[in-house]
């Protein structure tokens, strides 16, 4: 088969400074030289680390990883890491409309390492964790001069007419050809015997430090109990009644305004017991489920780094061990900004201490309750997440049903797991420790549906007061009973040892990091008698 002399030029030709990845161009163009080298914001987005943000100000770029925020404005050459001044050999700038980051920090956050081949010519990025082979090229003679081609076929057209000795990285082998770039950055296929290869080179990937919360619970499961506060604080006292937990959840802190402003409850005197019981606590803070204060802290960089301070600033005031994250009721849009306010507060909390975890509902469609939750992106985040497995059947609900059916559990707990690669690890199956006691009357021949949550005693009070028979229902994995009072017909599926017992079980097939119980008010004597044996107590 004779070869192919026709040529062909890459797309790049006459492209300034084109930004090659893995042998392959980007589509982007780099500016700057040495010192001053700069990538643009979405390259790094798309290639380095999808979590690279940019606030909606224009102004500020935000890169965070699990231990490190820093935080840099447009043309200034001051920056923060962590909240401490860091100087930037050359600032953050903008072009054309886009933001252009310097290389330091990025080589240095990342491990990314970057070839330039001149001063005005192109930019490869080696990412962390790649592998490639050096080689160069071999001069066969006239007839077998190396080349590089479009394709793996000497039929294909010549990308580049390669020099004895011209320095090569090899990417790739098929069928006896190698996948190669020069460091100009064209590339193409080249005959495996028309190189001399050399030795591979792999980029080292950013050492993966474990975090401490990892380490702390890697030999017990997390048994947390919430304790919701309201306008009263809870006595202290009440800690003994949780036997076998061993972190509680008081929900002392959310926000009181849209510019990351806080209101707290929280108790030393309660932080006090808790530890004199062995029981770390982890300050709740919540966005008081105001969709709009929401939005406003989330928009910017500034309110959302005051709304951290304070909490942070309570955290030690109050000598917590953890802060539990509760943000319901959220624009669909601000998922991003979410994920974001996660990611600095996360850094800035393991810093101080601190154990993070996040609380998510199952997984549906439901708008401002549901959809903003990127659960893949902040298991990625965080220590520990909370699965709010509960409301299956909510207060307005259409129509009467189990608060958290076992096999409605079962597959929020699979679709996190499985569809958002939360590792079982970092998942916290939450337990309810209420019920709801339905009331049906019928109403021109349709059925009406009202709802009142109680605690486990009080279910089983009244069953016994109306001598309602109880039947365990295997398809749901709860006791039933229904009765009528004034001619009213009075249904519950209850939350009990039974219940519970089926819950644990199922955290501990799934291997999760333990169980959260929605609230300890709710909880009878028995439910903390069946929740320690979640540690095999």
């Amino acid at each position: 088969m004779l070869p192919g002399f026709s040529h062909e030029d890459p797309e790049w030709i006459g492209t300034e400074k084109p930004i090659f990845i893995e042998g392959k161009w980007s589509g982007y163009q780099a500016v700057g030289a040495g010192e001053s080298l700069k990538l643009p914001l979405p390259l790094i987005q798309e290639q380095i680390d999808a979590y690279a943000y940019a606030d909606p100000d224009g102004e500020t770029t935000i890169l965070t990883t699990a231990n490190e925020l820093l935080t840099m404005t447009k043309d200034g050459k001051a920056a923060e890491s962590n909240g401490a001044a860091y100087k930037l050999a050359s600032p953050l700038q903008e072009y054309e409309g886009t933001l252009y980051v310097p290389v330091e920090p990025l080589e240095r956050m990342y491990g990314i390492r970057i070839a330039e081949q001149s001063p005005e010519g192109s930019v490869t990025v080696l990412k962390a964790g790649s592998t490639f082979r050096t080689a160069s090229a071999v001069d066969g003679g006239l007839f077998s001069s190396p080349k590089l081609r479009s394709e793996a076929t000497i039929k294909a057209p010549i990308t580049s007419d390669l020099q004895e000795g011209a320095a090569l990285r090899v990417w790739s082998e098929q069928d006896g050809w190698l996948y190669a770039q020069t460091d100009e950055g064209r590339a193409g296929y080249i005959r495996q015997g028309d190189v001399k290869l050399g030795q591979e080179e792999q980029i080292p990937a950013p050492e993966a430090v474990p975090t401490a919360a990892s380490q702390e619970w890697a030999d017990q499961k997390i048994n947390l109990a919430w304790e919701a506060v309201y306008e009263s604080r809870p006595s202290p006292d009440v800690i003994e009644e949780m036997q076998g937990v061993n972190v509680v959840s008081p929900t002392w802190f959310e926000l009181k305004d849209g510019k990351g402003n806080i209101r707290s409850k929280a108790d030393k005197a309660y932080t006090a017991r808790a530890h004199n019981r062995g029981k770390q606590v982890w300050g709740l803070f919540s966005n008081a489920f105001e969709a709009d204060w929401t939005r406003e802290m989330l928009s910017d960089y500034d309110t959302r780094s005051q709304a951290i301070r304070q909490v942070l600033k309570e955290a030690k005031t109050f000598n917590l061990d953890g802060i539990n994250l509760d943000f319901e009721n959220v624009y669909t849009e601000d998922k991003a900004p979410y994920v974001e306010f996660v990611r600095e507060f996360t850094v800035l909390a393991r810093e101080a201490g601190l154990t993070v975890s996040v609380d998510v509902t199952p997984k549906s469609n439901t708008e401002m309750w549901s959809a903003f939750l990127d659960r893949r992106a902040l298991g990625e985040t965080v220590d520990f997440m909370m699965l709010m497995a509960y409301d299956e059947h909510w207060a307005s609900s259409p129509e009467a049903g189990s608060v958290a059916s076992l096999p409605w559990v079962e597959a929020s707990v699979k679709r996190i797991l499985e569809e958002d690669k939360v590792p079982a690890s970092k998942l916290v199956l939450g337990i309810p420790l209420y019920t709801r006691v339905w009331t049906e009357t019928e109403e021109n021949g349709e059925t009406k549906v009202s709802s009142s949550a109680v605690g486990m005693e009080t279910s089983q009070r009244l069953i016994q007061e109306n001598k309602a028979k109880k039947e365990l229902l295997e398809d749901v994995g709860q006791h039933y009973a229904e009765y009528e009072e004034d001619g009213e017909l009075k249904r519950i599926w209850l939350e009990d040892a039974e219940s519970l017992k089926r819950r644990i079980a199922l955290a501990q097939h799934y291997k999760l990091a333990g169980a959260a119980s929605w609230t300890r008010s709710f909880a009878s004597k028995q439910a903390w008698e069946v929740l320690q044996t979640l540690n095999g107590k």
